[in-house]
Order: structure tokens, then C-alpha cells, then sequence
């Protein structure tokens, strides 16, 4: 059985979805009820409110830029990391 993939969803559709659920909750409706409109699990609505709780869809845009520019720094470092590594070893002639 394969594991059924979620959708991505960009920062700007997760603010107007949680701003949604907000008014849907306001108007009395369970999180449970809110989370089938949303067709989003609820475990995704919490992570959502405690990640983009509160921001703008433009501030969250921005979290996301610098989420994924640290993770494309930290895999540079470990290439060069590596990179150095290899370097020592050859010089030391453990090759």
C-alpha cells in the first residue's frame, strides 16, 4: 500500500486557511468540522497555527526564503566539510 502524498501548500494559502478556520471557529463550528472544510488533518491544522499562528502571509513567506536558504547553506558546509576531510586523508596518505 503506498503512502498517500499530501498537497503543499505555499505560506500565503496556510495564512488564509488558518484565517479561515478563525472565523469558522468564532461562528462555533468544532476543529474537527473546520479541519474538513480545510481538508487538512488536524494534526497539519495545529502545526500550522503554532508554525504561521499570528503572521502575515508575508512575513511567513519570508520564514519560508530563510527556512530553505538555511538548508542550502547547511548542505554547502557539509560538502565542504567533506571536501576537507578528504583532502586531510590524502595528504596524511591513508588513501
Amino acid at each position: 500500500m503506498k503512502k498517500r502524498q499530501g498537497k503543499r501548500h505555499s505560506p500565503e494559502q496556510i495564512i488564509r486557511k488558518l484565517r479561515e478556520a478563525e472565523t469558522m471557529l468564532a461562528a462555533g463550528k468544532t476543529i474537527g468540522q473546520v479541519c474538513q472544510v480545510l481538508e487538512v488533518s488536524e494534526q497539519t491544522f495545529h502545526r500550522w497555527r503554532n508554525q504561521y499562528g499570528g503572521m502575515k502571509a508575508e512575513e511567513a513567506k519570508r520564514l519560508k526564503e530563510l527556512e530553505n536558504e538555511n538548508k542550502r547553506l547547511k548542505k554547502l558546509l557539509a560538502e565542504a566539510e567533506l571536501d576537507k576531510a578528504i583532502l586531510k586523508e590524502a595528504m596524511e596518505g591513508n588513501y
